[in-house]
C-alpha cells in the first residue's frame, strides 16, 4: 500500500509539474513574472502545498523559476544549458547526444556509514548507508566508473533494479524520491587497481574526477557520488550570468 501511494504521489507532482511548464512556455506568467504562491497554486490544481512543493523543486531543477528566501518564485524562462537532471542522469545525458547508454552494477552492499559517509550525507552515528559501484558504458564503451553512496530508503530501492539497468534516476523518480539541488566538484585523480580493471587502462593513468552531493526538496542529503571518466571522453563547463550559474557536462 505504500509503495502505491508513493507511486501516485509521484504522478501527482510530475503531472503538476508537467502543466506549468506548459504554462511558462506558453508565456502564461511572462517572461520576468511570478508563479502564484503556493496555497494558491494548491487550490488552482486540486493538490496538497507538499506535491507543489515537489513539482517547482523539477522546475527550479531545469532552470525555468528560481526564489529566494522570503520572495515568491520567478519564471526565469525556457532557454538552459543543460538540465539539472541530465547533470543528474548519465543516462538522460547520453540520450541527448544520440548515443547509446549502458550501466552495470559491479557490487553493491549496505553497511554502516563511516565518519566522512556520515558528514557528507549528515547522518547519525550508526546510520545505514548502501555503497554501490557502477560500470556506464557510452555505445558499450566504457568511459566512467561511479561509486554512489545512498541514504538507506534510496539504497533500498537501487538494490531492488536489475544489475544491468539503464537508469537508476527513472525508477527512484517514479518512486517519489526527488532530487533537487547537488553540489559538483570536478578534479584530476589517478586510476587504482579497481579503476583500471573496469576501464581497461593503465593502473595510475590520470582520470577526471566528478564529485556530487544531491538533496531533495527540503535540502536533505540522498546521494554522495564519485564518477570517474576516462580522459577524452568528457569535459565539463560552467556558464555565470546575473540569473544564475550552470554546469554542463559535454562529450569530449
Amino acid at each position: 500500500m505504500a509503495g502505491t501511494d508513493g507511486r501516485t504521489t509521484g504522478a501527482r507532482y510530475r503531472r503538476l509539474a508537467a502543466d506549468l511548464r506548459e504554462a511558462i512556455a506558453s508565456g502564461s506568467f511572462g517572461s520576468d513574472g511570478r508563479l502564484p504562491s503556493e496555497e494558491q497554486l494548491a487550490q488552482q490544481y486540486g493538490v496538497s502545498r507538499g506535491t507543489v512543493r515537489q513539482a517547482l523543486a523539477v522546475l527550479r531543477a531545469n532552470g525555468l523559476v528560481t526564489s529566494r528566501r522570503g520572495t515568491r518564485r520567478v519564471v526565469l524562462g525556457t532557454a538552459r544549458t543543460q538540465s539539472f537532471m541530465e547533470l543528474m542522469s548519465f543516462t538522460l545525458w547520453a540520450r541527448s547526444l544520440g548515443e547509446e547508454p549502458g550501466g552495470r552494477t559491479i557490487d553493491i552492499t549496505r553497511c554502516t556509514a563511516n565518519p566522512l559517509e556520515r558528514e557528507q550525507l549528515g547522518l547519525a552515528p550508526g546510520a545505514e548507508i548502501y555503497r554501490v559501484l557502477r560500470l556506464r558504458t557510452l555505445s558499450r564503451v566504457p568511459i566512467m566508473i561511479e561509486r554512489t553512496i545512498y541514504v538507506e530508503h534510496v539504497g533500498a530501492m537501487i538494490a531492488r533494479l536489475e544489475p544491468e539497468a539503464i537508469s537508476h534516476l527513472e525508477p527512484l523518480t517514479e518512486q517519489g524520491v526527488v532530487f533537487a539541488d547537488a553540489e559538483h566538484t570536478v578534479d584530476l585523480v589517478y586510476a587504482d587497481a579497481e579503476d583500471a580493471e573496469l576501464l581497461g587502462c593503465e593502473e595510475g593513468a590520470p582520470l577526471m574526477r566528478e564529485r556530487r552531493r544531491a538533496t531533495d526538496p527540503a535540502g536533505t542529503p540522498l546521494e554522495w557520488s564519485e564518477d570517474r571518466y576516462l580522459p577524452g571522453t568528457v569535459s565539463f563547463t560552467v556558464h555565470n550570468s546575473v540569473a544564475s550559474t550552470a554546469l554542463s557536462r559535454r562529450r569530449a
